[in-house]
């Protein structure tokens, strides 16, 4: 369903939560309380422990144009007193298909302007971000759930290019039983990364799964705190004409809400289908970057 940039407009004002919370750069994350973080923790049951990151990618392909770095400095034959170390150097450009990182309230701007209606020129500059860095964001502890598409549709992956509505949304939550609540962090399964270890890479950009617009109004109603998955949560090609990443614009830049791209959730989908239930305490710990546009990340899952 093709989207005029008229009624993108119209979405993104409806959507938008500008003024709303205090500190603003940390946006929508400020739905999540001490109180809430507690009552996430009553999520775990079992203590098992999934984690979601990719492995650091240091190979070139279509889907990683700008490999992540990763050297050794030191392999322990400098002579020095004992013990002798051994020391490595990594380094990534993070924003991109290959690396699991999470995405800040700066990174993002539409109109140029980013959330809360900051202009993007006034407040980004060389030396980083004065506004919605990711420093601001902190540890990220909440109640996560898993829309696990595939598994509900009985397939093995979503083909690039399908688009998620929002009927699709509420139908996941009808079949695994479970409902997107305020302050949660909501992940989203296409298979993607199934899908890569079995065919090989392509290039996510032009091709791949994820949240069509329509789907943006219901996660917005429901107050969520953060959103993810195994993309970047953007359908492509995309549904609106001249905005490359619209659900970016709308989450990040309208609803305050961080992100979380490149996910590999097969180990969740895993647990949580022999678990019999798709809640569960989600960690998320960026670096602590002063002006950094987001961060790269090893979330966990704690079921």
């Amino acid at each position: 369903m093709v989207v005029s940039r008229r009624e993108f407009d119209a979405l993104f004002d409806a959507v938008r939560t500008w003024g709303r919370w205090s500190p603003a750069d940390r946006g929508a994350w400020n739905r999540v309380t001490e109180d809430r973080v507690r009552r996430a923790t009553g999520t775990v049951r079992s203590g098992r422990v999934v984690p979601l990151a990719l492995p650091w990618n240091t190979v070139p392909g279509p889907d990683n144009p700008r490999p992540a770095l990763h050297h050794m400095t030191d392999l322990g034959d400098v002579q020095s007193p004992e013990p002798a170390t051994h020391k490595d150097f990594i380094a990534a450009d993070y924003h991109g298909k290959a690396v699991t990182h999470l995405d800040a309230l700066c990174h993002v701007s539409y109109r140029g302007r980013l959330y809360d209606g900051r202009t993007a020129k006034d407040v980004v500059g060389a030396a980083g971000a004065r506004f919605g860095a990711v420093s601001a964001l902190g540890p990220l502890v909440t109640r996560g759930v898993l829309l696990d598409l595939p598994a509900v549709l009985g397939i093995r992956w979503l083909e690039p290019g399908r688009a998620v509505h929002a009927q699709d949304l509420l139908a996941a939550e009808q079949a695994l039983g479970v409902r997107i609540g305020e302050g949660d962090a909501v992940l989203l399964r296409s298979g993607q990364t199934r899908r890569r270890t079995e065919l090989g890479a392509w290039d996510p950009d032009t091709a791949s799964a994820g949240l069509h617009v329509d789907a943006v109004p219901l996660l917005a109603e429901r107050g969520i705190a953060l959103l993810g998955g195994d993309g970047d949560s953007d359908v492509r090609p995309s549904p609106v004409d001249g905005v490359h990443s619209p659900v970016h614009a709308l989450v990040v830049a309208a609803m305050g809400v961080p992100l979380l791209d490149n996910l590999d959730l097969e180990a969740l989908s895993a647990a949580t289908d022999r678990a019999g239930r798709h809640e569960f305490l989600l960690v998320v710990a960026p670096l602590n970057i002063p002006g950094g546009t987001g961060s790269p990340v090893n979330p966990v899952a704690v079921l």
